[in-house]
This record gives C-alpha cells, structure tokens and sequence, in this order.
C-alpha cells in the first residue's frame, strides 16, 4: 500500500517553492507549477514575469524573487509582455482540472474511458491526454491502475478477500486483474494480504566498507537491499516491511548473491549481474530502471531522470522514488543529485552516498 499511495499523494501535492534556490531551479525548469507561487524580476532588464515566462534564463545574481505583481512594481519592476504575469495564470486553471480529474479517477468503481473524461473536462482526448501526462508524469489509464490497486491492497491489508478486494476495485473477474497486470503489486494479491502472508524469502546480513549491509531473496531474485549500524535493526526493518512473509536463514544461493553484492560495494572496478525481485509502482519501475541506466563513475540530476523517463514535470516525484529505492547499490540512486551539484538525499545518510560516488570516480 504505501508506494502506490505515495505515487498517489506526491501527483496531488502542491510544489512548494520556500527557498530562493528552489525558486531558481524552477526558473530554469520553467516549471508552470511555480505559477502563482512567486514571480521574479531581473536587474538587467527592469522586467518581471511569472516562473513559466519562455524568456531566456537571466543570470542568477540579476533575479530577485516577489511574494506578489504588485511587490514586483514597487521594487521598479515593469510587467513582462511576453508572460503577462498579472493575467490569471492558465497553468493554475490547468492544475485544478487535472486534480479533478485525479479524485474521479481514484474513486470510480469502473473503468473511466479517455474520452468521458475528456467530456467531463471539455477538453478533446488528445489534449487531455496530453496534459494529464505532462502535470502528473503518468497517463489517466495507468493513474487509474495505480488506483484501483491501492484499493485492493488496502482491502487486502484489511484481511479483504481477495474476489471481494478485485470487485470492490472495479475488475469484473480475477481473470480481468491478471489480465491487467497484477506483477505492479509486486506479489500474488493473496500473498500480498497481511504483509506478505506466505511469500517465501531468506536474508543475510555482512559486513561491508559501508558497515552492516542486508540482502534478502525471494524465489524471484533479491529483493532488499539496505545498510545500517547493527544486523538486529536491519533484520527488524525487514520484518516491518514484509511482517507475514516467512523469513528464512540464508542458503548456498543467496550466499553467492551475497558475495556477489558485496564485491560490487568494496571493489569499485567489480560488476555483476544480480536477479531482481523489484516490487514498486509503475512510476518507481521507470524511475529505478533509469537509475540503472548511469554510468558507474557518473551522476544525472532529479530532472534528468525525469526527462529520461518522459515526465519532466515530475521531479519531487522521481527524488521520492529515489527515497523508497529498495536496492542499495544495485539500483544505484546514490548517483543522482541536485541540479546545483550537491549530493541531495541518500536513505542510507549521505555519507555513505560520498563513498559510493568518490570510489566510482576513482576507478
């Protein structure tokens, strides 16, 4: 449940532009998010525009950022005519019709076609389309399957039968679900009730450079892998995150994955390739798999990932996939960092993030 309805809450949470380094960074996105949040003026052209303004990036130390239209003037600052920033900003009436049209989606008891929803909207199929995929960086349709599969793992969780959870989300048949793709909840829905109830895995727990390192397997290939000060908190960790699955000693198998992992971690000249068991939304899987994608010795940004996976809108999107990466190393989210070069965050505390990326540089 809490990946699907992260993926869920992030697409309906308003982006917050707090800081004049954030506020900056949207400039450079030209982020319509950012519309009717602040509004900037340059020193070197007397003007001020709203965030989205197509004029070209003026340089840093020329910005300054205004709460208001009417701050800006004050200051001496005289309306863009290009952006009209006092206009009413289309990119706001934009943001809630797509919230709109996220509520009917979530809470439809059947398939909502392209085209009803584009008539509830007035707007044509394609554009909708279009504009649907550019605000929220997924389509109407597979917003609506991650939707309606959260309302089957919060019934399962709930200790729903699985027929009941499939109907109550709008499938007619089981058939239909596994028609649909159930692999998006990472396991059989009925292994998925209570935490995992069944599902098979073994883990270990070695040392590492990076300290205490764990990695479980499933039938399927591994699927954790994370770090931590003591073997107790890792293997405590595990356990909360599959609480009914059964958790076994390691194997002969897994021993080798083991060994194999933890040679990709010491030695920085080491690769492997390691079956993966990678339970996540639709989102996270593009995410992960451009994650996967980086150079060893590399690093891309938040809203490189996000262009590479087509929605560069999504950036706190793809930095939140980042955050529930479940393979450390593996799916190598320590490579990605903020737009002005800093490291950003890291789930396993950034120190451990300065190694990983000082030791592929070395190579």
């Amino acid at each position: 449940m809490d990946n699907l309805t992260a993926a869920i809450k992030i697409s309906n949470t308003v982006s917050q532009f707090t800081t004049d380094e954030q506020r900056y960074q949207a400039l450079q996105r030209r982020d319509p998010r950012a519309d009717g949040e602040f509004f900037y003026s340059v020193a070197s052209t007397g003007v001020y525009c709203r965030p989205s303004c197509g004029a070209r990036l003026a340089l840093r130390k020329n910005v300054a950022f205004h709460a208001t239209p009417e701050d800006a003037e004050r200051a001496g600052f005289r309306a863009c005519k290009r952006c009209q920033p006092r206009a009413p900003s289309l990119s706001a009436q934009h943001a809630e019709l797509v919230l709109g049209l996220q509520k009917q989606l979530e809470s439809a008891t059947a398939p909502k076609s392209l085209a009803a929803l584009a008539e509830s909207a007035g707007l044509s199929p394609s554009y909708l389309q279009r504009l649907f995929k550019k605000r929220v960086g997924i389509s109407p349709r597979a917003y609506a399957a991650a939707a309606r599969l959260r309302r089957i793992e919060d019934e399962l969780r709930d200790g729903a039968s699985v027929t009941r959870a499939l109907y109550d989300a709008g499938y007619s048949s089981s058939s239909r679900f596994y028609e649909a793709g159930s692999g998006a909840l990472g396991m059989e829905p009925a292994r998925l009730r209570r935490g995992g109830l069944g599902v098979a895995m073994r883990s270990v727990v070695r040392s590492c450079t990076l300290g205490h390192v764990l990695i479980a397997a499933s039938a399927r290939g591994v699927c954790a892998i994370s770090f931590g000060r003591a073997k107790d908190q890792l293997e405590r960790a595990l356990r909360e995150r599959f609480p009914r699955a059964l958790i076994t000693a390691s194997d002969a198998s897994l021993e080798a994955l083991a060994d194999d992992i933890v040679a990709m971690i010491d030695s920085a000249s080491f690769s492997a390739a390691v079956p993966l068991d990678l339970l996540g939304t639709a989102f996270q899987q593009r995410v992960w798999n451009a994650l996967r994608k980086i150079p060893r010795g590399q690093t891309r940004t938040y809203s490189q990932i996000a262009l590479a996976i087509g929605a560069p809108n999504a950036v706190r999107a793809v930095g939140s996939a980042c955050g529930k990466n479940p393979l450390a190393v593996v799916v190598p989210c320590h490579r990605v960092v903020r737009g002005d070069g800093a490291l950003g965050g890291y789930r396993w505390g950034l120190a451990r993030k300065r190694k990983l990326l000082a030791k592929e540089r070395d190579e």
